[in-house]
């Protein structure tokens, strides 16, 4: 009867070889996004409550049209969303 092949023992884990140093990723986000992004809330929802309140007296304001002027202050908060979805 013949004799069958013996297997090579595993030797266990063998980290990969190194390809040179790896860039670790760095958690977290921009020091300035959480700034920036509250500073988009507050001053869209500013900028809505100044529109109601003293709409008729700002120059500015007293120009565009009704749609505009909240136009312009949903438009600051979506920017605040938008910033939120990318704070870690």
């Amino acid at each position: 009867m013949p004799v069958s092949k013996k297997r090579k023992k595993d030797v266990g884990y063998q980290a990969p070889p190194t390809m040179g140093e790896h860039k670790i990723a760095r958690l977290g986000s921009a020091r300035w996004l959480a700034p920036v992004m509250v500073a988009c809330f507050v001053i869209g929802l500013l900028y809505i409550v100044v529109f109601y309140i003293a709409g008729q007296q700002v120059p500015v304001m007293k120009d565009l049209a009704n749609i505009v002027n909240v136009g312009i202050g949903f438009g600051f908060i979506i920017v605040g969303f938008f910033l939120s979805t990318k704070w870690q």
